[in-house]
């Protein structure tokens, strides 16, 4: 039996460029998205930080998602991934925030008490276009801001 998604490869030139594919379509969509922490707290630090990236890894993983490079930095969360043609980005982040939000809320009570109304996430996000963006400039972009 087929996997409803496989990966397709292009060569061009030195660079090779990853095509997910379903039954009738094959695509190459990255989002570019970041979204902040509710009254933008810069709570996403040490070893919180670490088990949040877990958590929102987690998340992805269960939704679908697999190609995710990211940085939490400070209040915000800066995402670079694919997400399957059956996912809305709006799904998408309605998913992964409340999701990553619930956990949160169970693993870190303390948080609790700062972020009253059982929100953790800011409400929106911020997805620009890529346009004649690459990959690799927002990848250094991810790599600059996680090295600071």
């Amino acid at each position: 039996m087929k996997p409803a998604l496989a990966v397709w490869f292009q060569y061009s030139g030195e660079k090779i460029t990853l095509y997910s594919s379903s039954v009738h379509t094959r695509f190459y969509h990255r989002f570019h998205v970041v979204w902040v922490t509710k009254y933008r707290y810069r709570v996403l630090q040490g070893a919180m930080r670490e088990r949040i990236r877990e958590i929102i890894m987690q998340t992805c993983a269960e939704i679908g998602v697999h190609d995710v490079k990211g940085v939490l930095r400070g209040g915000h969360v800066h995402m670079l991934l694919s997400i399957p043609l059956k996912l809305f980005l709006s799904n998408f982040m309605q998913l992964v925030k409340g999701r990553s939000s619930r956990r949160i809320e169970m693993e870190f009570p303390e948080l609790c008490k700062r972020y009253w109304g059982r929100r953790f996430w800011a409400c929106g996000y911020f997805s620009p276009t890529s346009g004649n963006v690459t990959d690799d400039i927002i990848t250094q972009y991810l790599k600059l801001h996680s090295s600071k």
